[in-house]
């Protein structure tokens, strides 16, 4: 699934390409993704302009003027695809592309939602109603904003004793981060995932929240980690997978230390550790 990096890029790039355009119509090609699509609400971005691309943690947010200053939430989900493509003045519309589930035309700019497995997200929501609207209210932190540190995290972990790799990935405590970063996070603080949140010092809680965001920034600047089916708005790939240090490189030396990377199941997703050097 795309995190925060891959979303990040996702954003960065549509941001340039849609602001100050107008949205011209609107295709829905079927009724719902991994929950139903208010198609009305949907509708009613038509002639209004968008005022920016934001994000909060995983989830895209298409900003528009006019009354209530309505924003399109889109999540990627595991699968999906937000592509922005350019159409020259006039030209005819492309045809569908498999898996194709709706269209956003902005006249010179068309963005189109692939989705083959339909696990991503549409919805609609006031600006005022944003903060409390079901899929954001329960957010964390974002983790590349000014709260998140060693202090924040120290806080957070006592007394708890899941698995500090799990409590980074509860959008909850923290908003943004999924399996590949916090696996990769991990290791660069030389931290064993397993180990219970509350066990962590506060030297390693510092070094662990300065890891998380040393390595979403170098994702965000490779473009993100393309692995299976993430793509940038022009269909690029994140370069960022020939960074990873411990993320599917199992049975391979350590980066740091030489020793063989393992690989483990928790909460039915793998996570990739050194035996060696994490602690």
């Amino acid at each position: 699934m795309p995190e925060l990096p891959e979303v990040e890029t996702v954003r960065a790039a549509a941001e340039p390409l849609l602001v100050g355009r107008r949205v011209r119509a609107v295709d829905l090609r079927r009724p719902d993704l991994r929950w139903p699509i208010p198609a009305r609400a949907v509708r009613g971005l038509v002639d209004r302009r968008c005022t920016a691309v934001g994000r909060r943690s995983k989830y895209l947010l298409l900003c528009f003027d006019g009354k209530d200053a309505p924003a399109a939430i889109v999540h990627l989900g595991m699968t999906g695809r937000l592509l922005v493509e350019p159409i020259a003045p006039r030209a005819p519309r492309p045809g569908c592309r498999p898996h194709e589930h709706w269209r956003m035309d902005f006249g010179d700019r068309l963005v189109r939602f692939v989705d083959p497995r339909r696990f991503g997200a549409l919805d609609v929501a006031a600006a005022a109603d944003l903060p409390s609207h079901r899929l954001l209210a329960g957010l964390g932190p974002e983790p590349l904003e000014p709260g998140f540190d060693g202090a924040f995290l120290h806080r957070g972990t006592r007394g708890r004793k899941v698995a500090i790799k799990q409590l980074l990935m509860d959008a909850r405590v923290l908003a943004g981060v999924g399996n590949i970063y916090a696996s990769e996070a991990c290791w660069r603080a030389a931290v064993r995932p397993r180990r219970a949140a509350g066990s962590l010092t506060r030297a390693q809680c510092d070094a662990l929240a300065a890891a998380v965001q040393s390595v979403l920034r170098a994702a965000i600047a490779a473009g993100g980690t393309s692995v299976r089916d993430y793509v940038g708005v022009a269909e690029q790939a994140g370069s960022f997978a020939r960074e990873l240090c411990v993320y599917e490189r199992r049975g391979q030396p350590c980066p740091r230390c030489g020793a063989r990377v393992r690989r483990t199941v928790d909460g039915g997703r793998s996570t990739y550790w050194c035996s060696g050097c994490q602690r």
